[in-house]
Parts: C-alpha cells; sequence; structure tokens
C-alpha cells in the first residue's frame, strides 16, 4: 500500500505501544448521519475512546493520501463529504487523488492493519443483503474483516440484512464471533437478532487474548458482537414494521449496490419517527467505549 498520513497523536501512541481505536468516516460523514447529528456522533465516539486513555483515528482519503487521524479543518471536510471509499476503491481514490472519500467498514479495517492498529469500532458492519441469492448482494465489510487482524467492533451488522446468511459467510470465512457479556448476535437497534454467536465474552481482557492467538496462528480479524445499550433498544415490533416499509420502497424503486443503505437508514428514520437516530448515535458511543476497553487490554498484553 502507498504510504499513509498519520496524525502525529496517533504515530506517538503507536509507536509507544498505546492504545489506538480505529473508527471510519463514513458514519460520520453526511452519507452516514445527517447533520448535525454526524458531528455529534464523531465527538460522543472520540469522547468515549479518550475517556479510557486511548487514541481514536479516523480513517479517510484526503487529497489522495490514505490518512489515519484527523487533525483540523480535515475534521470538517469529512463531515461534508459524498464520495465513499470501500476497499475495492482505496486504489482509485489515491490513483486519481480523490479530495475527499470517506472510509467505509472493509476500507477503515484495511487502513487500521497497515497502520498497525488492532483494534476498529463502527456502528454496524455490512453483510449479506436480503434477495442475494438473486442479487449476489454480499458486502465485502465480511471479507476485509477475514482478510486484516484487526478486531472489530460493533453492534453486529446492519439491522436490514439477513443477518443468519451474513452469520454463515463469517463462518465460511472462518471470523470468529463473539458476543460481549451476550449469547445472542445482536441485530443493530435491537440486542437479539434471534440468532447466536459463536463464543461468549466477559471482558475485554479476553478479547485481547484470542486476538493475540488469533494473530500468532496466521489468521485474520475477528467480530466482536456489542449489543445497544439496554435503555436504547429500539421495540424490535415496531422495527420489524418500519424494515418491511423501507424494503418495500427500495424494491419499488428497483434499487441496488451502493443506493440501498442510505435509502434503508432514511426510510427507517421516518418510519420509527426519528428514534433511530438517537439509537445509532448511542450504540455507536457504546461500541467506541467497549472497543478503547480492548484497546487498552491488548496495549498491556503486547507491552514487554
Amino acid at each position: 500500500m502507498t504510504a499513509l498520513d498519520i496524525a502525529d497523536e496517533v504515530s506517538d501512541a503507536l509507536t509507544e505501544g498505546r492504545p489506538v481505536v480505529a473508527m471510519e468516516s463514513t458514519i460520520y460523514s453526511n452519507l452516514g448521519l445527517p447533520s448535525p447529528d454526524n458531528a455529534e456522533a464523531l465527538r460522543r465516539c472520540e469522547a468515549a475512546v479518550r475517556s479510557l486513555g486511548a487514541t481514536p483515528a479516523v480513517t479517510a482519503v484526503l487529497d489522495g493520501r490514505p490518512t489515519v487521524g484527523l487533525v483540523g479543518s480535515q475534521v470538517e471536510r469529512v463531515l461534508a463529504a459524498s464520495a465513499k471509499v470501500a476497499e475495492r476503491d482505496l486504489a482509485v481514490a489515491v490513483g486519481q487523488r480523490w479530495v475527499v472519500g470517506v472510509t467505509t467498514v472493509s476500507a477503515s479495517v484495511a487502513l487500521a492493519a497497515a497502520a498497525g492498529i488492532h483494534v476498529f469500532a463502527t456502528g454496524g458492519i455490512g453483510g449479506v443483503h436480503r434477495g442475494s441469492e438473486l442479487s449476489g448482494d454480499v458486502s465485502a465489510d465480511l471479507g476485509a474483516i477475514a482478510r486484516h487482524p484487526v478486531v472489530v467492533v460493533s453492534a453486529g451488522a446492519k439491522a436490514f440484512l439477513d443477518l443468519p446468511k451474513t452469520l454463515e459467510v463469517l463462518e465460511t470465512l472462518s471470523v470468529p464471533v463473539l458476543g460481549w457479556h451476550t449469547d445472542q448476535f445482536p441485530g443493530f437497534y435491537v440486542r437479539d437478532s434471534g440468532s447466536a454467536v459463536g463464543h461468549r465474552v466477559e471482558s475485554a481482557s479476553q478479547v485481547a487474548s484470542i486476538h493475540q492467538a488469533r494473530v500468532s496462528l496466521g489468521g485474520g480479524g475477528l467480530l466482536l458482537a456489542v449489543p445497544i445499550p439496554l435503555g436504547d433498544e429500539l421495540d424490535p415490533l415496531r422495527l420489524t414494521a418500519a424494515l418491511d416499509e423501507a424494503l418495500a420502497a427500495v424494491a419499488e424503486r428497483g434499487l441496488a449496490g451502493p443506493e440501498v443503505t442510505p435509502m434503508l437508514l432514511a426510510a427507517i428514520g421516518r418510519a420509527t419517527g426519528g428514534d433511530s437516530v438517537p439509537a445509532n448515535l448511542a450504540l455507536a458511543a457504546h461500541n467506541a467505549q467497549v472497543a478503547a476497553e480492548v484497546a487498552v487490554a491488548l496495549a498491556t498484553l503486547m507491552s514487554p
């Protein structure tokens, strides 16, 4: 990979063996959350990471440079961005010198691994879309997690996906799925999607030990599935109705690929009376906090 632009704060932390948490930038742009909620999400997630002594490192492509850690005016540029970069697009964004590209989970995990960061926090990963047997629509996030030795902390996968099939693909890719204090795979806005996780973990030190063992055995990343905080969970019945309405709207408009997610999220927001945005903020900040706990535990484990 081409040379990274790593912020001094992040570089210093990595050099000194201090904990760092990588964070995607798509969720903090207009493509992830509407303004000013995107700025509030970034503020809360960075504060959650720093509260435990870890350093946040938001990833993006800026002026054709893969960037890890934002400084100064770079933050505002990311908040206003409208171009999304998945792992497959990184070379294009660099080669064509895109002015601003916000990174998805797959690209963020790739940049984190290239920078030597072992822990990454997001809201929810992509996965297998409903109707994938016809469309073949499976997120690149799953393959990226399998390839890159990074602990991915998320509230499961996005609620509108086919979650049982997503878990099947993760199993096929040999990605360990760990449940944070739970035996059930969370469904983003709800704590229990109805599917089980492969293994339950009770502490950040357990996650750190598993990650270290996986890397030593030549493996890639793992998924740490963290349920949304209890008080912020949406009503499952109301969410199901919202999802049905949103999926019908997508089918009616004939949308596919990258167009689907923003449309679904907006439709879910309308159907839930705006309740999905506070839930999204809460789970993103909680995931960042758990990721910081894991990063601290891993830094302790790896210290001489």
